[in-house]
């Protein structure tokens, strides 16, 4: 099963059953706040996916791991490549 298929299957499973405590489709006979409460769980499970999903991006950018190796190696490229363009007679 892939990835995609997993959320589908877990965003589906999520659905009926909200909208069966929603619009009491199997005449369960809950209490009107269990109804309250389930109407707007749509609404609060997509503002807690957006703060997990903000938090999580910024843990992963605070603790990015730097490559000054890299970046050296970077600059000497882009120097060397200055260079060959201006032996061709483009003005930089």
């Amino acid at each position: 099963m892939t990835k995609l298929l997993e959320w589908v299957f877990g965003v589906l499973v999520l659905g009926v059953a909200w909208a069966i405590l929603s619009f009491d489709l199997l005449d369960l006979r809950l209490p009107q706040t269990y109804q309250e409460v389930a109407w707007p769980m749509p609404l609060y499970l997509l503002v807690s996916f957006g703060c997990y999903s903000l938090a999580t991006v910024g843990y992963r950018v605070a603790t990015f791991n730097d490559c000054e190796e890299a970046a050296v190696e970077l600059q000497e490229q882009i120097k060397e490549a200055k260079e060959d363009l201006r032996k061709k007679g483009l003005k930089i």
